[in-house]
Formats: structure tokens, sequence, C-alpha cells
């Protein structure tokens, strides 16, 4: 801690500035003006406290040494901040730009000031090492003879791959897409994670020997049980890809899509690859069923197509822009936060529940006069297009927090309909039909404390395990897997990875 009474001398906490909203809308760019090191980044990192207990470092999945790197970004050490940085986190060019900051929520210095600017530091940090040439392939020293095969390549499988190929064990990355990053590629639109920052780190892990297998299907291009047959072990890092429907009438209408069949071809179109489902929002009306980040992120993509109007549903009241008492420091508090799409347009109803999908006008004519007992408006048409969604307020009442208002109801006008209320849990039918492996009961993959699943040799990590949840917590878990992996493999020698975790508990430092 270089200035004890740094946070003193600077209360303030300045944000990396924007581009205008009309520019951007206009391109599929970062939204930011600014990235890496800036002529305020020191001044800033000069805010940590330097804490005798790091609070922050306990509310970051990965265990980041963050006070140890703020205080290099203070110096401007930069080869030595990207040393501390990468003992704990594989992807940091990632979390430093998509991570919701658990750390900062648990800073001490957030008590009675804004957090100090962990998020940033971390992504100036990897920017100022890139251009300064300090990431280097790391290759290991020698070679085992075992072999993992690593199934999917989001930020858990790939984080798994990277530290198991530095152990020396030959790792083959499985991959169902065209291009590799899971989610990190085809769920994060390219104006929040451009896509250049993944195809890098797969240039770096190729040269460490890592290899990679794109438009390979395991369960359908090859069956689960040949290739357990075919490696000494298998991590399954698929995510949590099955999404949370609505089963509300008229869900079979034409125009009505889930997120994840919409926000894939827009970064398929940026990099001139054939879409898949081709939905377009481009002068439509859209209307976005659940309001989280990835609601946020149709909303922004919508925008940048040319919608002719986004509403954005959320059937959760407004958060509060103060910490609630029922979520104390250094607990994560969800508080309001306007992203950068909610920024560019849109409109957003909170308390706000889906009753129907409404088609056209003639086929609601019909409804009423044949009295259907179906939801009213709701069209039968299967063959029909949805025009409109039916909506109604919601409150705390005698039928729970969400008990519907009446005289509420209105109808809001929709040509695309984009369902994104969450993800069940992974796609689990070929593996159980074919290397048939236990479930929990929320429809994951069940494990032990060291991340083994029923099958001898099985693995799993990030989402397909836990259920849907962060990059950061994805990559902590194929860390700790990795090193389940390495020690199932190599137990009769020393390790060079961390040993495993539970599960269910937060890692901490966790070295290379």
């Amino acid at each position: 801690m270089g200035d004890p009474r740094g946070f003193l001398k600077v209360r303030t906490r300045r944000e990396l500035a924007e581009r205008p909203v009309q520019e951007r809308i206009k391109d599929w760019f970062d939204v930011h003006a600014e990235s890496g090191l800036q002529s305020w980044t020191t001044e800033q990192a000069a805010r940590c406290m330097d804490c005798g207990t790091p609070f922050c470092m306990t509310g970051c999945p990965l265990g980041n040494l963050i006070p140890e790197f703020n205080d290099l970004v203070r110096q401007e050490q930069w080869e030595d901040a990207y040393q501390r940085l990468s003992l704990t986190n594989n992807f940091p060019e990632v979390t430093g730009r998509i991570c919701p900051a658990l750390c900062e929520q648990a800073c001490v210095l957030g008590i009675h000031q804004p957090p100090t600017m962990i998020k940033n530091d971390e992504c100036t940090i990897i920017d100022q090492a890139w251009d300064l040439d300090y990431v280097k392939p790391m290759p290991p020293q020698r070679l085992t003879d075992q072999t993992v095969a690593v199934v999917g390549s989001g930020p858990a499988g790939l984080a798994a791959a990277q530290q198991l190929t530095r152990a020396g064990h030959t790792v083959v990355v499985y991959e169902k897409d065209d291009a590799l990053g899971g989610l990190m590629r085809y769920g994060i639109p390219n104006f929040k994670l451009e896509k250049t920052l993944i195809d890098r780190r797969i240039e770096q892990m190729e040269a460490e020997g890592t290899r990679f297998e794109t438009n390979v299907e395991i369960g359908k291009d090859i069956s689960w049980d040949d290739l357990r047959d075919r490696y000494d072990a298998v991590v399954v890092a698929i995510g949590s890809r099955v999404p949370r429907d609505m089963k509300i009438p008229g869900r079979e209408l034409d125009g009505i899509h889930f997120a994840l069949d919409f926000l894939p071809d827009a970064t398929r179109r940026i990099y001139g690859v054939k879409p898949v489902n081709d939905i377009t929002a481009k002068d439509k009306h859209v209307i976005v069923i659940g309001g989280g980040d990835t609601g946020s992120d149709c909303l922004g993509t919508s925008i940048r197509q040319g919608a002719k109007d986004v509403t954005v549903l959320q059937i959760m009241p407004k958060e509060p822009t103060e910490r609630p008492d029922n979520q104390p420091w250094p607990t994560f508090a969800r508080t309001y936060q306007k992203t950068t799409s909610m920024a560019e347009g849109g409109e957003y109803l909170y308390s706000t529940d889906s009753v129907n999908f409404i088609g056209s006008d003639e086929e609601q004519e019909r409804v009423h006069i044949e009295n259907s007992t179906t939801a009213e408006g709701f069209v039968a048409d299967e063959h029909g297009h949805v025009t409109g969604l039916k909506v109604v307020s919601v409150a705390p009442g005698e039928n729970g927090p969400f008990t519907r208002q009446p005289g509420t109801e209105r109808v809001l006008p929709a040509d695309l309909v984009l369902i994104s209320v969450g993800f069940l849990h992974p796609d689990t039918a070929t593996i159980v039909d074919q290397l048939p492996v236990e479930l929990d009961k929320r429809g994951n993959i069940a494990r032990n404390d060291k991340f083994a699943t029923s099958q001898d040799g099985v693995f799993v990590c990030g989402d397909a395990g836990r259920g849907q949840s962060l990059v950061v917590w994805a990559i902590a878990e194929g860390r700790s897997c990795a090193a389940a992996v390495d020690e199932y493999l190599s137990s009769e020698h020393t390790s060079e990875l961390p040993a495993p975790i539970k599960a269910s508990a937060r890692p901490m430092m966790l070295p290379r």
C-alpha cells in the first residue's frame, strides 16, 4: 500500500467513458470510448486500502490477489501486475469486461464510499500485458502419457483445458459450433465482448499444445461412450443450454423465440457466418420477456438491428438504488444497475406478468365469437404469427408476491417476442443414454466434491454441474476441476495444479 491516505485524497470513482448512443447503435464495436490505461488509472488504484482482511478476495470466486495487483497498477508495474493476476485467472480480458464484479460488492471502502475500481484495474492489467507482449504461451516442460477430452469450449471448458495442458496432459477440446468460445462467442454480443479477445487467447492455448475440434457434437458425431474409451479422462463442460419456456396460451405462434435462438446469429452475421435461425428485429415491435443480462443483450441487439421499438418485461419490481437491509455488506446486493443497452433506448416494464400471446384481429374475433375457453385473445391458428402480448401488473397480495392486479390488463404490440427467463439445466439426453451419469434434482449432472460424476473418469464443471451461473464461477470451476482431473490421472506424483475444492465452496487463492 503505497499511500495509506489514497482513499481519502480521491473519494470519487471514475468510470470508463462510453461512446455517444447515436454513434454506437450503428455498429457492433465496444460501447466504450476509453479502454486500457487512462490518465486517472493509477489514481483510482491508489484508493485501495490494502485491508488486513481483504473481503474483496472472498467475494471473488477466483480468489484474485486484488490488493496486490491494485498496488502494482498504482506503481504502473504492469508485468508484475499481470503475473499476480494470471496466478488465479485464465481469462481476465473476459471477466474484466462482463463480470458483475462480486469483488467490488465486498470492497471495504464500499461501506462508506464508492468501491475501488477492481474490475477496471483487472481489464487494464491484461490489456497492458497484451500490448506490452507480456502474455506468452506456457507449454509444459514435460508431457505425461495421459489424455483428456474436454467437451465444450466455454469459460469452464477452456480454463480446464489450459490448466491440464500446462500440467503436461494431452488435451483435446470438442466444440459443436463452428467457432470456439461457447456463449462467450455466440451468446454475449460483440458490443460487450469483442471476439478478437477470444481468438488471441485460443492462439495462446494452441501454442501451449491444446488441440481444438470444432463442428463436432459429442453424442452425435462421436458417442459419449466411444469418447470415454478414447481418453483417460473426460471433462463435461457443456453449459446449461435448455431454456425455461413460457407455457401460456398462444405460445405456438410464429415470431416467438428463445433469446439464444436470436442472439448468436447477430454475431454470425458480423463475422460473415451464415445465420442458423435467421431471426432479425429489423422494422419490428419487439418484446423481450425477462429483464436480466440476457434480456439487456436482446435489447441492445434489437436496437442495432433497427427495431421499431423494444419493450422489456420484468416480473420482479424495479431493484432499489441502495443496498437493501436484507442484503448486508459484504454480500452481493441486487441493486438497480443501468446497462449500456438500457441507455440506448427501449422501455422496461417492471412488476409485469405475461398472460397470453395474441395473433391477428380476425382470429381474436373468431375466438370471442366461439366463446373459447382459452385465455381472452388467444389465437388457435397453428400457422398464425404473433401480433401482440397481453400483460398484467403484479404486486404482493393474497396470492403471493406476484398477485395479478384487476383492471391492469393491456395488450402490447409485438412482431417478435424473445423469451429470456433463464435456463433449466444442461442438455443431457445423449450422455444419459450413451454414458449414463446421474443427475441431480434440478437436472444438472451430479458430482462429488472432486467434480467427479457417477462414471469413473468423467468429470463435470461449470453450469453443467452447478446450474446457470456467472463466467467468473465457470472459470473458477474449470480450474478446480482441472486440479481434480490431474489428481485422478497422476496421483503418484506431486501435481502442479491447486488442490480441488468443494463444488459448493468459494475458491480462494489458487496458484497456477
